[in-house]
C-alpha cells in the first residue's frame, strides 16, 4: 500500500474531478503528442517505399507529402465539426453509433482500440530507435528500454490526468522546439545556400530509376506516410477532459496541433528531398538531418534526445484515449463494467493497465522494431476516420440545421478522402500484416457482442417485476465442516448458533482413531450441535462434503444451505504455505452451487 501511494499518490475525492481538467497548453502536450511525434518516422516510411524504384524515385516524396498535408487539413476541419457536435466526446464510436448503427460503431471502436495499442508500441519503439541512433551501443537492449518506458508512462498516467500533463508538457514542448529549430534552420540553409554536404547525390528528373515508379508504388508510399495523421482523433475522444468551454478549447487545441504537425512534416520531407537523404537501418532520417544541420555536437544530441522523448511520450495520448473509449463502451455494456470506474486518482485505471499490458506484449513479439510494427499501424485509425466522417454526413442529411450544407460538404470530402486512403492502406499493406488488424477487429466485435449479450441475460434474470418475486425458501439448514475441535471451530459454532435454525457439524472419516477422538471432544465442546460423520473409503474430504450437500439439495429442493467454514488465518503471509488450503478449495467448489451460501468465520493468529 505504501508503495502504491509513493508511485501514484494519495487518492483524490470525486469532488476534485473538476480541478483535474486540462488547460489548452497541457491538453496539447497530452493529446497531440501522438500526431506530432509521427513526423519523426512518417517521412522515413515514405522514403523506404520509394527507394524500391531507385534513389531518383525519392523525388516523389514531395508530391506524396503534399497529398498527406491536404488530408491533414481535411481531417482538421472535419474533426472540429465533430468536437462541436459531440461535446461529450467519444469520437468515431459515438458518431457511428448515433448515426450508422451498432455494427459500424463496434467496427470503429475495435479499430480505434487496436490503433491505440499500436500507437504505444510504435511510438515507444520509434523513440528507442532515436536513442539507439545517437548511442548505437544500446541497440541490442531496445526491447528492455521500450518496456521500461511503457511502465514509466503507465505509472505517470495512474497519477492523474493533470499531474501527468504537467510532467509531460516540458519534454513535449522541448521536442517541438528542437525539431522546429532544425526544420527552420535546415530549410533556410537549403533555400539560401549550399548548406551541409548532401548524404546522397542531388536528385534530378532525368536520373535513371524514375521509370521504376509506378502508381502502385506511389500509393504504397502514400499509405506508409499516412502514419503522419494517426492520433488526430484523440482530441475528439477526450473533449470532456478540457476546461470549460470544453468544445471551444478542444477545437482550438486541434488547430494548434494540426499547424505544428503540418509544418514539421513538410519541413522534414523538404529537407530529406533537398539533401537526398535515404533511409538507413541503423540511423533515422531525423538523425541524419540533425547531423547535416547542426553537426555532431551538443545541439544534435539535444535534437535526438528531444525526438526520443516526444516519440515515447506520444504513447501518452493513447493512454488518454483508450481508457476513455473503454469507459464509454463499458457504460453501453460492450466492455466489463469495471472499465467505467475511476481509480484513486480519478483516472480509468483498468483501461490504463490493459493498454499497457498489450502494448508491452506487442513490443516483445516484434522485438521493438518500428518498421515491423508500421504495416499494422494506420489501418485501424483510417477505418475509424472513414466511419466518423460517413456518420457526420448522415447526421447533416437527417438533422440539417444552420449551415448544414457547408458542413455536409466538409464531412463528405472527409469521408471520400479517408475512405480512399483506407482502401489504399488496406490494399498496399494487406499482405505485410494489415490482415491481422482486420482479424483482430472481427474478434473484438465478437467480444463486444458477447459481453453485451451476457449483461442483457443477467439483467433479464435478476430484474424484478410488480407481479413476481423470487420464491421464499422454506427453511435454512446450516452445516459446518470440521476437521477437529479447537478455538476456531468453537468460535464458528457460536456464530452459527447466533443465527438460529437447524445446525449440523460434519466430519469426514479418514482415520478411525482420529474420528473417535474428535467425537469425544465434540461431545464436550459442541454445545449440543449434532455431529454427522461422513464415511470416506478413498479419503476424499472435499468430495464427501460436496456429495453430502448435493444429497441434501435433492431431498429438499427448496432448502437453502448455509455452509459455515472455520478458517485459521496466520499472522504472516508466508505462514499460509505451512497450512492446508482445504477451506479455500471448499469455498471455490461451493461458490458456483445454487442455493448454497458461504460464511467464512476467520480466527486470526497473533504470531
Amino acid at each position: 500500500m505504501l508503495l502504491k501511494r509513493w508511485l501514484v499518490g494519495d487518492p483524490l475525492k470525486t469532488a476534485q474531478a473538476a480541478h483535474e481538467r486540462l488547460s489548452k497548453t497541457l491538453a496539447l502536450a497530452i493529446f497531440s503528442s501522438n500526431a506530432i511525434s509521427s513526423v519523426a518516422y512518417a517521412t522515413e516510411e515514405i522514403l523506404l517505399v520509394l527507394i524500391l524504384a531507385g534513389s531518383a524515385a525519392v523525388s516523389w516524396s514531395i508530391p506524396v507529402s503534399i497529398a498527406i498535408l491536404i488530408l491533414t487539413l481535411i481531417l482538421t476541419i472535419s474533426y472540429r465539426q465533430i468536437i462541436y457536435e459531440y461535446p461529450a466526446g467519444g469520437g468515431a464510436y459515438i458518431v457511428a453509433r448515433s448515426n450508422l448503427g451498432e455494427l459500424p460503431a463496434l467496427i470503429a471502436a475495435g479499430a480505434l482500440m487496436i490503433d491505440y495499442i499500436l500507437t504505444v508500441a510504435v511510438s515507444v519503439a520509434a523513440g528507442i530507435a532515436a536513442l539507439t541512433s545517437a548511442v548505437p551501443v544500446l541497440f541490442p537492449h531496445r526491447e528492455a528500454l521500450g518496456l521500461t518506458a511503457i511502465l514509466f508512462i503507465i505509472v505517470m498516467n495512474l497519477r492523474g490526468v493533470r499531474e501527468s500533463g504537467k510532467f509531460f508538457a516540458v519534454p513535449t514542448y522541448f521536442a517541438i522546439g528542437a525539431l522546429g529549430l532544425m526544420v527552420i534552420l535546415g530549410t533556410i540553409q537549403s533555400l539560401i545556400g549550399p548548406g551541409a554536404v548532401p548524404v546522397a547525390p542531388p536528385i534530378t528528373a532525368g536520373q535513371d530509376g524514375l521509370d521504376g515508379v509506378t502508381l502502385f508504388l506511389v500509393l504504397r508510399a502514400f499509405a506508409a506516410g499516412c502514419s503522419a495523421v494517426t492520433g488526430m482523433e484523440v482530441i475528439s475522444n477526450g473533449v470532456q477532459a478540457f476546461r470549460e468551454p470544453e468544445s471551444k478549447n478542444a477545437a482550438t487545441t486541434m488547430i494548434w496541433m494540426s499547424t505544428i504537425l503540418a509544418a514539421l512534416f513538410m519541413g522534414i520531407s523538404w529537407m530529406a528531398y533537398h539533401y537526398g537523404i535515404l533511409a538507413k537501418a541503423d540511423e533515422t532520417v531525423v538523425s541524419q538531418l540533425a547531423r547535416l544541420t547542426f553537426g555532431s555536437g551538443a545541439i544534435y544530441y539535444a535534437v535526438q534526445i528531444s525526438t526520443m522523448l516526444l516519440l515515447v511520450l506520444a504513447a501518452n495520448s493513447a493512454f488518454a484515449g483508450f481508457p476513455h473509449l473503454s469507459s464509454i463502451l463499458a457504460r453501453d455494456g460492450y466492455m466489463p463494467h469495471q472499465m467505467a470506474s475511476f481509480g484513486d486518482r480519478l483516472v480509468f485505471s483498468n483501461g490504463i493497465f490493459i493498454l499497457g499490458f498489450f502494448a508491452c506484449l506487442l513490443l516483445v513479439i516484434f522485438h521493438g522494431d518500428t518498421h515491423a510494427l508500421i504495416p499494422l499501424y494506420a489501418i485501424g485509425v483510417f477505418v475509424s476516420f472513414t466511419l466518423s466522417q460517413a456518420g457526420m454526413v448522415k447526421r447533416w442529411l437527417v438533422k440539417r440545421g444552420l449551415h448544414w450544407r457547408k458542413k455536409l460538404v466538409v464531412n463528405g470530402i472527409g469521408a471520400i478522402t479517408t475512405g480512399v486512403a483506407t482502401v489504399i492502406i488496406a490494399t498496399t499493406k494487406f499482405m505485410q500484416g494489415a490482415w491481422i488488424v482486420f482479424l483482430l477487429v472481427a474478434i473484438l466485435i465478437m467480444m463486444f457482442r458477447g459481453i453485451r449479450s451476457h449483461y442483457k441475460a443477467v439483467a433479464e434474470q435478476v430484474s424484478l417485476t410488480r407481479d413476481t418475486r423470487p420464491p421464499r425458501p422454506r427453511r435454512n439448514l446450516v452445516i459446518m465442516p470440521i476437521g477437529g475441535v479447537n478455538r476456531s471451530v468453537v468460535r464458528a459454532v457460536d456464530y452459527a448458533r447466533s443465527r438460529g435454525g437447524e445446525i449440523r457439524a460434519i466430519l469426514v472419516d479418514v482415520d478411525k482413531e482420529e474420528t473417535a477422538l474428535v467425537e469425544i471432544k465434540w461431545a464436550q465442546w459442541g454445545c449440543g450441535v449434532p455431529l454427522v460423520v461422513l464415511p470416506s473409503p478413498y479419503r476424499s474430504i472435499l468430495g464427501s462434503i460436496l456429495d453430502y450437500i448435493e444429497d441434501l439439495q435433492q431431498k429438499d429442493p427448496d432448502c437453502w444451505i448455509t455452509v459455515v467454514i472455520p478458517e485459521i488465518l496466520p499472522a504472516r503471509w508466508w505462514q499460509n504455505i505451512l497450512h492446508n488450503q482445504r477451506a479455500l478449495l471448499l469455498k471455490g467448489a461451493l461458490l458456483f452451487k445454487d442455493r448454497v451460501v458461504l460464511t467464512d468465520v476467520p480466527y486470526h493468529l497473533t504470531r
